[in-house]
C-alpha cells in the first residue's frame, strides 16, 4: 500500500484513499481468515433466508420492473438481475432470519457488504483474490463509519446502524472491485453515504423492514459505485462537513477519529462474530447463561421458577419491551422471549421461531413473568462486551451465571468447520462441502465459480 497522509486534508478522503490503494498483500493473514469465514457465513445465511416471506415479496417487486443478465439471486437457478437489484434481495435474505453475522459496533456487515461486492464481482467476473479484498476493505470501511457514530449514542436516537453505515461499506467494496481511483472513491462514499437510512420503529409491531436495511444499504452501494464510476460526483467530506455530514446528522456524541485511527494496521473485521442461534446479537450472552443454567439445574425446564435478567440501558430499550405474540422478528429482537424459549426447549435455533412456539402458554408466560433488572455494571461494558446475566429461584437461593462475551465472538469464537456444520444445518439439501471448500479458499477462485456451486443439491 502507497499513500501520503500528509497529503490528505479530512477523514472522508484519508478514507477513500485507503480504500483505493489496499491490496490483497496489504490484508494480515488473521483479516483474510476471518473474512472467508464471513463470506461462508454470509451465504449460508442468506440461502436460508430466500424462502422467507419477505424476501420473496421483495423479489417479486423487482421483478416487476424486468429482469437484467448481470448478477445471480443467490436462491434460485437461472434468476438474474441488474447487480444493484441482485445485491437488494441478496442482503434482505441474509438478514431474513437473524442468522447472520454481526461486530460490536452494532452492525450486520455481512448482510450489506457481501451481497454488494459479489453482486458487481459477478458481472466483471473478479478473482478471488479481488473479491475478499473487497469485502474486507468494506467491512473496515462500514466498523469504522459506526465507531466514530459512537454505537450506543446513535442507536438510542432510535438508528439502525445496519441501514445507516451499510451503504458506505458495500459502496466502499463495490468501488474497490471496479478499481476506482482515490477522487471516485471518496465520490462513491459520499453517494452511499446520503442514502444511509434505517429506524428502529420495527420494534413496534415486529414488521418487515429491519429485514430491508441491509439488502437496501447493499443496492444503495453498488448504486454508489457505478455512478461515481460515470463521473456521478459526491460529497467527499460526507463524514466530517458540518452541515449535513454524517457525524453531526446521526449523532449527539461522534467523533472522527475512529475513522482513520490506526488504519492499514487495525483491522476491525478481526473482531468479527457469528451467530449460533437466529435471534438479536445482544440476546446472545442471556441465551448462553440460559442454556448453563438449564444444564445446572435440570430439564423439562419448571416454567414456575422465578427468573431475572440483568441488563444495560441499550440492550433494554432495544430488547427489553414486554413480549407479546406477533411476527417471528418480535420475538427474535425480544430478549424476554430469547431467554424463555431457551430455557424451556434448550435451543434458539428457526425451530424455535415458529408459529407454534412463538404462541406456546407456558413459554409466553415464562417471557411475560421474567423480571428485568438494570445493571449499571453492565452499562460500563456495552459495546465492547455483549456481556450479560441471567438468574433463577432455585430451592430458595437465586442461581445466577454472567456471561462476558457470548459463543460467536472473538472470546468464544465459532472456526470456519464450525460455520460449515452450521451451514450444514440450515441448508440441508445444497453440496455444503462444496460450498465450503470453494468460500474458505476463494482466492483460488473467482467469484462466478462460487455462485456457479450455491445451487448444487447435495
Amino acid at each position: 500500500m502507497n499513500f501520503d497522509r500528509r497529503a490528505i486534508a479530512a477523514p472522508t478522503r484519508e478514507l477513500a484513499n485507503w480504500v483505493a490503494t489496499l491490496g490483497y498483500d496489504d490484508l494480515p493473514q488473521r483479516t483474510r481468515d476471518v473474512t472467508r469465514i464471513a463470506l461462508l457465513d454470509t451465504l449460508g445465511a442468506g440461502l436460508y433466508g430466500f424462502n422467507t416471506p419477505w424476501t420473496q415479496k421483495l423479489l417479486t417487486w423487482v421483478k416487476r420492473g424486468g429482469s437484467g443478465t448481470e448478477s445471480r439471486v443467490w436462491g434460485e437457478a437461472g434468476v438474474t438481475l441488474r447487480s444493484a437489484d441482485a445485491a437488494l434481495i441478496n442482503g434482505v435474505a441474509v438478514h431474513a432470519f437473524q442468522l447472520d453475522d454481526y461486530h460490536n459496533a452494532k452492525l450486520h456487515c455481512g448482510a450489506a457488504v457481501i451481497p454488494a461486492a459479489l453482486a458487481v464481482a459477478e458481472r466483471l467476473n473478479s478473482s478471488g483474490r479481488d473479491l475478499l479484498t473487497a469485502i474486507a476493505a468494506g467491512y473496515e470501511v462500514m466498523i469504522r463509519s459506526s465507531l466514530a457514530l459512537n454505537p450506543s449514542a446513535a442507536r438510542l436516537r432510535g438508528w439502525h446502524l445496519t441501514g445507516v453505515t451499510g451503504p458506505f461499506g458495500a459502496a466502499a467494496a463495490c468501488a474497490k472491485l471496479l478499481k476506482l481511483n482515490a477522487e471516485q472513491t471518496a465520490w462513491a462514499l459520499g453517494l452511499g453515504g446520503t442514502q444511509g437510512a434505517g429506524l428502529w420503529a420495527f420494534n413496534a409491531d415486529g414488521t418487515m423492514s429491519k429485514r430491508l436495511h441491509p439488502g437496501k444499504a447493499a443496492h444503495s452501494g453498488v448504486l454508489a459505485a457505478e455512478l461515481a464510476q460515470l463521473g456521478f460526483s459526491g460529497p467527499t467530506s460526507i463524514y466530517e462537513f458540518d452541515d449535513g455530514g454524517v457525524l453531526k446528522a446521526f449523532s449527539d456524541n461522534s467523533d472522527p477519529a475512529p475513522l482513520t485511527r490506526d488504519l492499514g494496521k487495525v483491522f476491525h473485521v478481526d473482531n468479527n462474530s457469528i451467530k449460533p442461534y437466529c435471534c438479536c446479537g445482544s440476546t446472545h450472552a442471556y441465551i448462553d447463561a440460559a442454556l448453563a443454567l438449564r444444564k445446572k439445574l435440570g430439564a423439562p425446564w419448571d416454567t414456575k421458577k422465578k427468573v431475572r435478567v440483568g441488563t444495560c440501558k441499550v440492550v433494554d430499550v432495544q430488547c427489553g419491551f414486554d413480549y407479546a405474540p406477533s411476527s417471528a422478528l418480535n420475538a427474535q429482537m425480544s430478549l424476554r422471549y430469547a431467554v424463555a424459549v431457551t430455557l424451556v426447549e434448550g435451543a434458539a435455533l428457526p425451530a424455535q421461531f415458529t408459529d407454534e412456539k412463538m404462541n406456546d402458554p407456558a413459554i409466553v408466560g415464562l417471557a411475560q413473568g421474567l423480571e428485568l433488572v438494570p445493571d449499571p455494571e453492565l452499562d460500563k461494558l456495552y459495546p465492547k462486551d455483549f456481556a450479560g446475566w441471567v438468574a433463577v429461584e432455585h430451592n430458595g437461593k437465586w442461581e445466577r451465571v454472567d456471561i462476558l462475551n457470548p459463543t460467536g465472538s472473538i472470546h468464544v469464537p465459532i472456526d470456519a468447520a464450525g460455520v460449515t456444520e452450521k451451514f450444514r444445518g440450515i441448508n440441508p439439501h445444497l453440496d455444503t462441502d462444496a460450498i465450503a471448500a470453494c468460500a474458505l479458499a476463494i482466492e483460488k477462485h473467482s467469484a462466478r465459480e462460487l455462485l456457479d456451486l450455491l445451487t448444487r443439491k447435495r
